[in-house]
């Protein structure tokens, strides 16, 4: 099952850090299948509160894959280049399968309970 890492990104200072972790991310992603989806365009906030600058979406062919990214040596190395100069919050959150209905996971909720 498809699986995403998503961030909201509150603020961030553009500078060399910023711009050497954007130029290294791409060769982190390439093992595991990782394609960024959004980054960072144009945006509306129609509920609640958002970021700021914006949003983040990279997808994997899997849980296990996005979650290895996140956790592997060459990530981890670049992780603190954007940590100093962002403040954002992450998850890594599992898709559903092509055709889902919503309907699917109310009924799917309700035998849970």
């Amino acid at each position: 099952m498809t699986a995403y890492v998503m961030a909201q990104i509150h603020s961030a200072e553009f500078g060399p850090d910023l711009a050497e972790y954007l130029e290294r991310i791409d060769a982190t992603l390439d093992p595991f299948d990782g394609r960024f989806l959004i980054h960072c365009g144009k945006f509306e906030t129609l509920e609640g509160s958002w970021g700021e600058v914006g949003s983040v979406l990279i997808e994997f062919p899997d849980y296990e894959r996005a979650r290895a990214w996140y956790d592997s040596p060459a990530y981890q190395e670049i992780l603190p280049l954007r940590t100093r100069n962002m403040v954002a919050d992450g998850i890594v959150v599992e898709g559903v399968p092509a055709g889902y209905r919503a309907a699917e996971g109310a009924k799917a909720r309700a035998g849970e309970e």
